[in-house]
């Protein structure tokens, strides 16, 4: 059976992500990556990563081809357009956002005004912060702009706020993370 997981700003390569996440160098960053991705993902199993596969370099695409499971990309804001054409060598697709099951897959949040029409957003990009009660603004007036308590709507999936191992959307809904 396949099972469909998510993670974003995997980052590889990137020597100050990776002194900043506490490893000593990008190779030891991305091994750890590696190791834990394919401690949970299988070799049938997809996995949405939502944005900056690396830093704005293509170098370190090929890392991954050692990552089990079809890979699925939405860009982020590090992930360069002149570089999707050697990123879709080693992953099954791209796009900018996915409405996967009524979640927005995404690499930044989306508007507050926005999450009404979705179960909720599945993000990266804001690394280890997290979504909490927002002001929701109403498309038409200030007037109907109410503050309303989203953190069940967003789920930051950053790699290294989930220990580096993609989550289910399940793992999503169950757990705080």
């Amino acid at each position: 059976m396949s099972i469909v997981r998510f993670i974003g700003c995997l980052h590889l390569g990137h020597k100050a992500i990776a002194k900043m996440r506490g490893f000593d160098n990008p190779e030891e960053h991305d091994e750890h990556l590696i190791k834990n991705w394919n401690s949970v993902v299988g070799k049938k199993d997809t996995t949405y990563i939502l944005g900056d596969v690396t830093m704005e370099k293509d170098l370190d695409y090929y890392k991954l081809d050692l990552l089990n499971g079809r890979k699925k990309v939405v860009l982020g804001n590090h992930d360069m357009m002149k570089h999707v054409p050697k990123l879709l060598l080693h992953v099954d697709g791209v796009a900018g956002m996915v409405d996967y099951k009524g979640f927005a897959l995404t690499h930044a949040p989306i508007h507050p005004s926005e999450i009404g029409g979705y179960r909720g957003n599945i993000h990266a990009h804001i690394h280890d912060n997290v979504l909490h009660e927002v002001e929701v603004p109403s498309r038409y007036s200030d007037e109907d702009s109410v503050v309303k308590d989203t953190l069940r709507k967003y789920y930051n999936v950053d790699a290294h706020r989930i220990g580096y191992k993609p989550k289910t959307i399940d793992e999503l809904l169950t757990e705080i993370i």
